[in-house]
């Protein structure tokens, strides 16, 4: 039996399908020791992660190395979250982290960052789906324990800071087995009634697992679903939670997202002056350059002396009526000539002018024209017209000839 001969980008391009079609290598977690750590000028970094019996080509891409809490170094033993596939290039399965820690960071950090990288793949970190914040909230809805230093921070500070805005305080536990399901249902109630235009939900410092409710992944989805802003806040400056990736914005602490959430009113306030002093200054300008244009313009002699530009607008219209009769004069004494001419021409074309001279004109009983002795006979009738009157006469004979011959 002949066998199927293989090229070998087809058969690496086979092993790299086969092995990134399975779920389980999407999104792994591996511990092992690192080695021929490299950090490259791209700014991607190449190692592997070996054990006892084996060693797995890494790769940490920029983006994910500018991320990483601590300097990775050979001999150290890390855990890397990421996935597996193969590099059809080079023929070798490589594994390609997002996210790695010291393998003493504990199970809550694993399961953290195995989090991290599944809500990330799902693009509930992506930067397009982040809304922008209201300039001016009429409704602060602060999703947080009602007692602690955190919410009396945060109601302080947006007191001072902008008064006009109403603060609603939905009180959840911030940690504890029931922590997570109290922060989603109350950000999706929050966003079923429409009950603010702003919502900030954290809480103050603690232990990873104080914090812990913030990393939950119903919070996280609640937290995307959201058609309202949220601000997340937990904890301090260091402390990084899945519901700071997953909200459209991040605040270092409490405090700092009542800061973030409205404007300063005495920067407002100040600004406003600002805009109100411009306005003044733009307004007296305007004032002192109408007041220039007045003055030149009541300077000008049209008002002045009023009466004498008249008088002078009433000499250009005399001359002006004097040039008009001229031309009319000139133009009516040019059309009588001509009329003349005319006149005279059609005076020399006129039958009775002809007749003046000796002639007549034959006048058959209808009235028409004699032109020709053919159409007359022996005591026919006919009228002779003169210059000063009319014959009636009759044809005694007709001769056909010319002219030349009967003169």
């Amino acid at each position: 039996m002949e066998k199927e001969v293989f090229t070998v980008s087809r058969l690496n391009s086979m092993l790299k399908a086969c092995i990134e079609s399975e779920p389980v290598f999407s999104n792994v977690c591996v511990i092992g020791e690192i080695s021929n750590y490299k950090l490259y000028p791209s700014g991607h970094a190449y190692f592997s992660l070996k054990d006892a019996e084996s060693a797995l080509r890494c790769v940490l891409f920029k983006g994910n190395v500018r991320i990483l809490r601590f300097r990775p170094d050979n001999g150290m033993q890390v855990l890397a979250v990421g996935r597996i596939s193969f590099y059809p290039r080079d023929g070798k399965v490589q594994f390609y982290v997002n996210a790695m820690m010291p393998s003493g960071a504990g199970d809550l950090q694993a399961a953290f960052e195995k989090l991290k990288a599944k809500l990330d793949a799902e693009g509930l970190f992506s930067p397009y789906h982040k809304k922008p914040l209201p300039v001016f909230p009429e409704r602060i809805a602060l999703i947080t324990s009602p007692v602690g230093a955190a919410v009396r921070d945060m109601i302080r500070i947006l007191g001072v800071r902008w008064p006009a805005a109403e603060i609603l305080v939905v009180p959840v536990h911030v940690q504890g087995v029931e922590a997570p399901a109290e922060i989603s249902e109350a950000i999706t109630l929050v966003n079923e009634y429409a009950l603010s235009d702003l919502i900030i939900t954290g809480r103050g410092g603690g232990s990873a697992e104080d914090l812990w409710g913030f990393n939950d992944e119903a919070v996280a989805r609640a937290i995307y679903a959201s058609k309202i802003p949220v601000i997340s806040a937990v904890g301090h400056e260091p402390d990084v939670t899945i519901s700071d990736y997953v909200a459209d914005v991040r605040a270092s602490t409490p405090s700092n997202a009542a800061e973030i959430a409205v404007p300063d009113r005495v920067e407002i306030s100040s600004a406003i002056n600002g805009y109100h002093i411009r306005a003044c200054h733009a307004m007296q300008k305007k004032l002192d350059f109408c007041r220039s244009q007045v003055k030149a313009y009541a300077s000008r002699r049209v008002l002045m002396e009023a009466g004498e530009v008249l008088n002078l607008r009433r000499m250009d219209l005399d001359l002006l009526r004097e040039k008009l009769l001229a031309s009319q004069s000139k133009i009516l004494a040019e059309k009588k000539h001509c009329f003349s001419v005319l006149t005279a021409s059609l005076d020399a074309l006129s039958p009775l002018k002809v007749l003046s001279r000796g002639y007549s004109a034959a006048f058959d009983e209808s009235g028409k024209v004699i032109r020709s002795v053919a159409g007359l006979r022996p005591e026919d009738s006919f009228n002779l017209l003169f210059a000063d009157g009319q014959a009636g006469c009759s044809v005694n004979t007709v001769h056909p000839k010319s002219i030349s011959k009967c003169m």
